[in-house]
């Protein structure tokens, strides 16, 4: 499975998303469908996207109890999505449930990711707030396994981390990695970034860019520069 820029689609209209979506001609851009847009719009603004050939990672970090994530990532799986995650932290069980959960009749399913922690989360955060003493990027692996020994795809996680993932999970297991930044731009409101080459250096095989692209003047050359400087 090749490297991929995926567009995080952070819009609080469906409207704003499809007219976002509309200045992308040539190419058919991997599109994240986050809580935000997915409040807004619910299940048709994927149905919208689907239909104009993008594929999509519905982004909705799903954490409770087995069951009800199991009869929900049904429902999504349904919606013809090509990817979809959960939290990590919501165990190994919740996590083969869900996997349960997205088979389709035909045998396919979408990929499932797990969460392991938030970009914007720091060592500090995690002490102070979660009480996890651990340092992150352990607690960071120890989730990956967790998540590879349920059966999943592979994980979110930050580039820095990807290597490490690779290192202990196996390198056919994924790292779709959020907080990619253009070496030029704002970091905003993410802690553990890196640039687009640079995420490519650190072995992720998806990043999430949104901002970059989405707030830029030219958002499709600013997609453009994405692919050039991480995929090549």
């Amino acid at each position: 499975m090749g490297k991929d820029v995926i567009i995080a689609c952070d819009f609080p209209s469906g409207g704003e998303a499809l007219a976002f979506l509309s200045n992308f001609r040539d190419e058919k851009p991997y599109v994240r469908v986050g809580m935000e847009l997915f409040y807004a719009s619910g299940a048709q603004i994927v149905r919208e996207i689907k239909a104009r050939g993008h594929k999509i990672f519905l982004d909705l970090k799903l954490h409770d109890i087995p069951n009800t994530v199991k009869s929900s990532m049904a429902v999504l799986s349904a919606l013809d999505v090509d990817m979809v995650n959960l939290h990590a932290a919501g165990t190994r069980a919740m996590m083969e449930a869900a996997l349960e959960g997205l088979m389709r009749p035909d045998g396919t399913r979408p990929l499932l990711i797990a969460v392991t922690q938030l970009t914007s989360t720091s060592q500090e955060r995690m002490r102070d707030e979660l009480l996890i003493d651990l340092p992150l990027e352990e607690v960071v692996l120890r989730y990956a396994e967790n998540a590879a020994k349920s059966g999943l795809d592979g994980v979110v996680c930050s580039p820095l981390e990807a290597a490490s993932v690779h290192s202990r999970c196996g390198s056919k297991f994924l790292t779709v990695t959020p907080g990619v930044r253009f070496a030029d731009g704002d970091v905003g409101d993410q802690v553990r970034i890196a640039t687009p080459a640079r995420a490519k250096e650190l072995g992720s095989d998806y990043i999430v860019v949104g901002r970059p692209i989405t707030r830029a003047a030219d958002p499709v050359e600013a997609y453009r520069r994405c692919v050039r400087e991480f995929v090549g």
